[in-house]
């Protein structure tokens, strides 16, 4: 028999990994399985980010505010490209006629 092939994965990887099984609406083992990575793996990951230190529901609920932070400022800059490419509309429609 052949030894076992071990996957690496980049930090990069680990880290979104680790905030979709925090953050998501499905439990470790969905998002390890729908990552193509065992659970076991998974929750290793999570332990060694959250240095078993704070409660998952209070990292929540600071993710929650930090993600609504993120949100609002996406919302404003979206708000703003799409009052640019209105007015570029308007300005290329008059420039056809």
């Amino acid at each position: 028999m052949g030894r076992k092939r071990y996957n690496r994965y980049t930090t990069e990887f680990k880290e979104e990994a680790v905030k979709l099984a925090q953050e998501g609406d499905k439990n470790v083992n969905e998002t390890a399985e729908g990552l193509g990575v065992s659970a076991m793996t998974l929750r290793n990951w999570i332990d060694k980010t959250e240095g078993k230190q704070a409660p998952k529901i209070e990292k929540k609920a600071e993710s929650t505010a930090e993600e609504n932070q993120r949100l609002r400022r996406e919302n404003k800059r979206l708000r703003m490209e799409r009052e640019i490419l209105k007015k570029a509309t308007a300005f290329f429609a008059k420039e056809n006629d």
